[in-house]
């Protein structure tokens, strides 16, 4: 069941008329700006745009159903990166992240991925450019945010916890390999109900960024010596999935499974 006209026309009004002393370190109040119909190919959607009284970011929620006061929905906060999303870098895995991500979940009757204007991991593309060039001369990709003087990983998931909130979401199953971010959207107040694992396979390219986001930035995942953890050799399957969703999932992660470290 998609949204209907009755409770967009409701959330769009709650933006238009929200006031709160905002959320984070920064005060950041939320609202909902913009709502409509997002066909793609990986699925039918809604797509939800979100005005915020800070910086200026306009950040989006891709939707998959109706997800107002639901449970255990499957959720994806995606930060944004232009170099690999739209470009297909090969140094990092996150278009392969985004795709699998939405054709997951526009296989599945509800679900939500918040596409997060918080690239190089909130340092900005032009610091994220200068973080390439400084890992060209052996750095590491925490070594290099750290050199240019910022920490590890410089985004906030405050913003994220207000959007969902916005959606009236009672609770969520995080489509995540960081821990970073359940710990945050918890703080945030999200009830955080369980975690899909969201490896991809590695290329020759991003092999080490992916082996520092295990070793020094905690992500659930192990690439050495062995592809995955156990947990995450399994297919993410939740409950409230049918037959044709599992089948679906179980397709996705069998095409990256022999696909290996392929390049696109």
């Amino acid at each position: 069941m998609e949204l209907n006209h009755m409770q967009i026309k409701e959330l769009l009004d709650e933006g238009r008329a929200h006031a709160c002393d905002g959320v984070g370190a920064d005060h950041i109040c939320v609202k909902i700006a913009a709502i409509a119909e997002l066909p793609s190919r990986f699925g039918q959607f809604h797509i939800v745009a979100f005005y915020n009284n800070k910086d200026g970011k306009e950040h989006v929620a891709i939707v998959r159903g109706d997800v107002t006061n639901t449970d255990n929905v499957p959720v994806r906060v995606h930060s944004e990166c232009l170099t690999g999303d739209v470009l297909g870098s090969l140094r990092c895995d996150c278009r392969d992240q985004l795709e699998t991500a939405l054709r997951m979940i526009g296989g599945m009757d509800k679900g939500v991925l918040l596409y997060m204007r918080q690239e190089g991991r909130g340092i900005g593309l032009i610091n994220k450019i200068r973080a390439y060039g400084l890992q060209e001369h052996g750095y590491d990709t925490v070594e290099a945010n750290i050199a240019l003087g910022f920490r590890d990983d410089e985004r906030d998931y405050s913003v994220a916890a207000h959007m969902l909130n916005s959606l009236h979401i009672k609770s969520i199953c995080l489509i995540t390999n960081n821990p970073k971010k359940i710990d945050d959207l918890t703080k945030n107040g999200i009830k955080v109900n369980g975690r899909i694992p969201h490896v991809m396979q590695p290329n020759q390219y991003n092999r080490f960024y992916l082996e520092t986001k295990a070793l020094k930035s905690g992500h659930l995942m192990d690439l050495q010596g062995k592809e995955h953890l156990p947990e995450q050799a399994d297919i993410p399957v939740i409950e409230g999935m049918n037959g044709e969703q599992i089948n679906l999932i179980s397709k996705i992660y069998q095409n990256y499974s022999r696909s290996g470290s392929r390049t696109r």
